[in-house]
């Protein structure tokens, strides 16, 4: 790998010296940048999603939600809408067979209809299907609850002392960590106060889904599910059926950072198929999509921090506590990370830290890159800024006394055993050049806070200049049994890959396809669609697929590559694995045998199965103690900002990244991957916040929720890729898209504090914060 800290974003690859490349070759295995299949129909907007899909005789369905946050339902009639033209049926929660099972991907607490009681707003009551979606819609209008309203809690802190709102109470989980002497002190001791907002997944295309019924009872769901097996397993569970009776095939996925992994569309379309023996269709708006999937968790943070004269840690405090919303979901996950990396990538020989998640009646908390590790960064990133001005100290020096390396330990107790280069990763944004001050140009194109016709005046606006250091785990944690499975099937100078491995935008169909040319040296690979008839492979989190799906393809490719060799090698009498492949050609050590792929596969089929299954962890004990992470991934983050102190208006100018990939796989997609995330972290930071005003979400729409669009989106300049490869891991890569999300948000408070002198201890940062009143 090369650097390239003067341009844009940019991966450069350093070719071996050669005979020079042919410039219409298309991209080949592992390194390279192979463009994905599909990314010209996604671009041009012909790609097949669920939204697209028709079926004979299809009907329309319409979700009725509830308009409180907690209410009593204490009348239900479904009767006029029963009766009107076109309607074909009519659910409730009495019409679920499954009556003690649930919804949730982790813990399933959830109802598929309101039990009686309404937990948050939008909480589905009842589904109609008609021959219209408009009579649908009408229809699921016309059914008459009555509420009992009741009053809703909607501040965790009240939470603890207020009735249970839900059967297994309002507390979902505490951890109380407890690392080194409890009693240790330091000689400077800074405190913090953050609260970190509610972002929202704001998916490309809304959710949506088909139900066909099957002759055996069953039915066979059409959906853009992340991890369908899981989805197969709860349905099942509610509709009372078998599993082998539920088949969800996958369709096009716009993109899934977590609005993907909801159950609130298969199973009122499965139901109402199957009441109705027709397919059933749902797309639901962009309002119904802001209320009824998972959004991240909003936390408070109380830290304090104790160093020594020096700057060298001594010892973190934290009290931190998450909004769950009304059900726990993957609340506990979430708390587990924020817990373990509450004092982030830093030495820290003695914490206490406690840990709530609790149930609200807000609207639903879940899974969402970086869940649990991006609310802790802002915090203990805010603590090192004060820390360092208490102490006198730049910022990044303050750092670059404290930070981890491999052979450190977590508060966790944990070693990290995994590539640890976080000096090199904050040595080398410092490094970096800065961009030019505005005042090198014409006032007239200067480009102010609020865009370039912004209202303030230039002599207004301050730079500031912000660090970050952050960090993610890798896979599930705490004793989650990470496996996938593939195959790898090779007709003729064609190979098949089956995975239920789906594509969500992080690029697995692309990486499974690089591996088998790499291994087996064909050039034309295909992913088959995904579906529960193939064996599980999990979600698509936490860069899972290109570690535990990518891990079976190449097993199953070097299984096949065996079957291939072997008859080769014992003509010659040598053994197999004195044979390589190269650029289509098969040749041995000696030179003896030379001769192309195509021409070893002719007439032959060949296909493997293979699993994949890392190391396993455990889960934290009654101390926060525990191995409960198979791998980390580290980042630092540069932001740049320009500010108006009269308006509060922010203007990120550059974001600088170092990050530790592992290896790099395909350039040009790990570049695509940091720069989003990079830019939702920038989102987080300034402007996505979902408002709840006594747990009514307020607007939901995207003219209210303010997503950074391309001309929000900083510049983004990737100025080092450390390759350090992780050797427990597949290939040795590491997850790329989640540590630049946590980073960033704190980098960009960073930055916002050096320019105004003030705190900014709140995510997103309001105007507030940068004209000085809080």
């Amino acid at each position: 790998m090369t650097d390239k800290p003067d341009g844009p974003a940019a991966v450069t690859v350093t070719a071996p010296a050669g005979p020079a490349p042919d410039e219409n070759a298309v991209p080949h295995g592992l390194g390279t940048s192979l463009p994905a299949a599909d990314a010209a129909a996604k671009a041009e907007g012909t790609f097949p999603y669920t939204a697209d899909l028709w079926a004979e005789g299809l009907l329309w369905a319409a979700v009725l939600r509830s308009p409180h946050p907690h209410a009593r339902i204490t009348g239900l009639d479904t009767s006029a809408a029963a009766a009107m033209p076109g309607v074909r049926a009519v659910v409730t929660h009495a019409d679920v067979p499954g009556e003690e099972a649930g919804l949730g991907r982790t813990v399933p607490d959830r109802p598929p209809f309101a039990d009686g009681v309404v937990r948050y707003h939008g909480e589905p009551v009842a589904a109609v299907a008609a021959d219209h979606p408009e009579t649908a819609r009408l229809a699921a209008a016309a059914i008459a609850v009555e509420y009992e309203v009741l009053k809703p809690v909607t501040d965790p802190e009240q939470s603890f002392e207020a009735e249970p709102l839900h059967p297994d109470g309002n507390l979902i989980r505490h951890i109380p960590l407890r690392h080194g002497d409890p009693s240790a002190t330091g000689e400077v001791v800074v405190e913090g106060l953050y609260r970190i907002g509610r972002q929202d997944p704001a998916p490309i295309g809304a959710e949506a889904g088909l139900a066909v019924p099957r002759t055996d009872g069953g039915v066979e769901l059409y959906t853009a599910a992340t991890d369908p097996h899981t989805d197969r397993d709860r349905l099942a569970a509610c509709l009372a059926l078998d599993t082998d009776q539920v088949k969800i095939c996958v369709t096009g996925v716009p993109g899934a950072v977590a609005d993907r992994e909801d159950l609130g569309v298969q199973l009122p379309l499965a139901l109402l198929a199957i009441r109705t023996g027709c397919p059933v269709k749902l797309a639901v708006t962009r309002e119904e999509s802001f209320l009824g999937h998972a959004h991240r968790h909003p936390t408070l943070l109380r830290y304090r921090h104790h160093a020594d004269g020096e700057g060298k840690l001594i010892k973190v405090e934290a009290q931190l506590l998450m909004d769950g919303g009304a059900y726990a979901d993957d609340s506990s996950e979430a708390l587990a990370a924020a817990v373990s990396f509450a004092a982030g990538p830093y030495v820290v020989p003695h914490a206490v830290v406690d840990g709530w998640v609790v149930r609200t009646n807000n609207p639903p908390s879940g899974h969402l890159r970086g869940e649990g590790a991006m609310q802790v960064c802002a915090a203990y990133e805010g603590q090192m800024d004060q820390l360092a001005a208490r102490l006198g100290l730049d910022p990044v020096e303050l750092r670059a006394r404290n930070v981890m390396a491999t052979g450190d330990v977590l508060p966790t107790g944990q070693a990290v055993t995994c590539p640890a280069p976080v000096a090199e990763l904050l040595d080398a944004v410092r490094s970096a050049p800065l961009p030019a001050l505005p005042k090198d140009g014409p006032v007239e194109d200067w480009l102010l806070p609020g865009g370039p016709q912004g209202a303030g005046e230039p002599g207004a606006v301050r730079r500031g200049v912000g660090y970050a250091l952050g960090m993610v785990h890798m896979l599930g944690a705490e004793g989650t049994d990470e496996v996938s499975t593939a195959t790898v099937k090779v007709e003729g100078t064609v190979a098949t890959v089956l995975c239920s491995a789906v594509e969500t935008g992080q690029g697995f169909t692309t990486l499974a396809r690089q591996i088998v040319q790499d291994v087996l040296g064909i050039d034309e690979v295909h992913v088959a669609p995904v579906d529960t008839d193939q064996p599980p492979a999990g979600p698509g989190c936490r860069g899972r697929h290109t570690w535990v799906s990518g891990g079976a393809v190449e097993r199953a490719a070097k299984m096949v590559r065996t079957q291939l060799l072997q008859p080769l090698a014992a003509t010659f009498g040598m053994s197999a694995e004195l044979l390589s492949i190269a650029d289509g050609k098969i040749t041995s050590y000696d030179g003896v045998l030379s001769t192309t792929v195509a021409e070893a596969l002719e007439g032959k089929e060949l296909w493997a199965t293979a699993q994949c299954r890392p190391h396993p962890t455990e889960p934290l004990d009654a101390t926060g103690q525990g191995d409960a992470f198979v791998g980390m991934a580290f980042a630092a983050v540069r932001a740049v900002v320009d500010v108006d102190i009269e308006l509060g208006s922010v203007r990120v100018v550059e974001m600088a990244i170092a990050q530790d990939v592992g290896r790099v796989l395909n350039p040009r997609q790990l570049r695509a991957r940091i720069e989003a995330g990079v830019t939702q972290g920038v989102g987080a930071a300034l402007t996505e916040h979902l408002r709840v005003a006594r747990g009514v979400v307020r607007r939901p729409d995207l003219s209210d929720y303010a997503l950074p669009t391309a001309l929000d989106a900083p510049e983004v300049r990737i100025v080092k890729l450390v390759e350090e490869p992780d050797v427990v891991a597949p290939f040795g890569a590491k997850p790329a898209g989640a540590v630049p999300v946590v980073v960033s948000p704190a980098a960009v408070a960073a930055a916002v504090r050096a320019a105004t002198g003030r705190p900014v201890n709140r995510l997103p940062i309001r105007p507030q914060s940068a004209v000085g009143t809080s």
